[in-house]
């Protein structure tokens, strides 16, 4: 007995997609202009403190679009990384993994370079870069090359074992080349569409088709972002779509799963899309404070001469330190001995930057002092 077609990979036709083009372009207009008004303001800040937004929005980014995939990176690492790759300069910069590297690599590429055409060599590239050892967790997989369902069919499961539930099943891997060809041949060549909407078609066109043997999420969302650098003209990121995604991720895959067993009708999808991408602009207004408010922390502070430690844990603290900050951390991140911690710390209560947290408690705990 033949399984019923449900997915809309198994339609003729099915990347015909269609839209319902009065709601969709209302949500365009609101979506178009906060990306205007963002970009607008992040121009009117210097050098500095844009490339400072530009550290914390592609960190952000990174970290997770790998949260979505369940992957929890170092946050300093990618910070470190990116830094190191674009030039910025960078107090408290750590040594970063091979996988974290590539990571890096994979969305800079997308995003410095969005006007270089997007190829199956890229893409194989991009994934090499997330893949350095040929392995995923405990499983060796095809790298660089499309899958080849060698166990069997591409599924997205989610359950413990024995007991999974199938959400997607995607193309058969003998369609991938040819499926991967004309969704690349319209990435590059349709130019009828506005890059914004093109940003929300390529996103669910690429995740459907699912080429790899692993990393799909990670690569469907640089390449969103590649398109929306492309829709900004811009290599500067000042927003995060994936840090959104992480944040919606529930809707996310309803979403996604409700339209990959639909009709080529990708209304409810794309109004999702424009709606996530909208807030996530909106979110960027908190990462935006946080930066000025750095700048003027370290304005206020410029006449008193810090140490390379005090100056990397200052920056932790201003950029939302994870927990609570005492000697013994003090010593652990910057590697010198609780003494030495201890003066520092001293040295910054005297200048009048740090003060002991009232909470007391079993250990001292120290936090930045409020600029009034």
């Amino acid at each position: 007995m033949r399984r019923m077609k449900i997915y809309i990979h198994e339609k003729e036709n099915w990347t015909d997609f269609t839209w319902d083009n009065k709601k969709v372009m209302l949500k365009l207009g609101k979506a178009r202009n906060q990306q205007g008004r963002l970009l607008g303001k992040m121009e009117s800040l210097g050098f500095d403190l844009q490339n400072e937004a530009l550290l914390n929005t592609l960190t952000l980014d990174i970290v997770k679009s790998s949260e979505i995939e369940g992957e929890f990176l170092d946050v300093e690492q990618v910070r470190s990384s990116i830094a190191r790759r674009l030039g910025i300069d960078y107090a408290g910069a750590v040594e970063s993994e091979r996988h974290v590297d590539g990571i890096v690599e994979m969305m800079l590429d997308a995003t410095q370079r969005y006007d270089a055409p997007l190829t199956k060599d890229r893409l194989f590239g991009w994934h090499a870069a997330l893949f350095p050892s040929g392995w995923s967790n405990l499983y060796k997989i095809t790298v660089a090359d499309w899958r080849k369902d060698t166990t069997g069919p591409m599924q997205v499961v989610s359950g413990p074992m024995g007991k999974e539930k199938v959400h997607y099943q995607a193309p058969s891997s003998d369609r991938v080349e040819s499926e991967m060809t004309r969704f690349l041949d319209w990435f590059e060549t349709e130019q009828e569409i506005d890059l914004v909407l093109k940003a929300a078609i390529a996103h669910f066109w690429f995740v459907t088709i699912h080429p790899f043997d692993d990393g799909n999420g990670r690569i469907t969302r640089a390449i969103t972002d590649m398109m929306l650098a492309r829709s900004d003209k811009s290599i500067r990121r000042f927003y995060s779509m994936s840090a959104q995604i992480r944040v919606e991720r529930k809707q996310y895959y309803e979403k996604l799963e409700k339209t990959q067993k639909g009709n080529s009708d990708i209304t409810e999808w794309i109004l999702w899309f424009l709606q996530c991408l909208i807030n996530a602009i909106d979110s960027t207004e908190e990462i935006l404070s946080k930066i000025l408010h750095k700048a003027e922390f370290w304005k206020f502070h410029s006449t008193k001469i810090l140490n390379d430690r005090q100056q990397k844990i200052i920056n932790r603290l201003l950029d939302g330190f994870d927990g609570k900050l005492t000697t013994s951390k003090w010593a652990k991140i910057n590697k010198c001995s609780q003494d030495t911690a201890l003066r520092d710390i001293q040295d910054l209560i005297k200048k009048n930057i740090l003060r002991k947290e009232a909470s007391g408690g079993r250990s001292t705990n120290y936090e930045l002092k409020i600029l009034k």
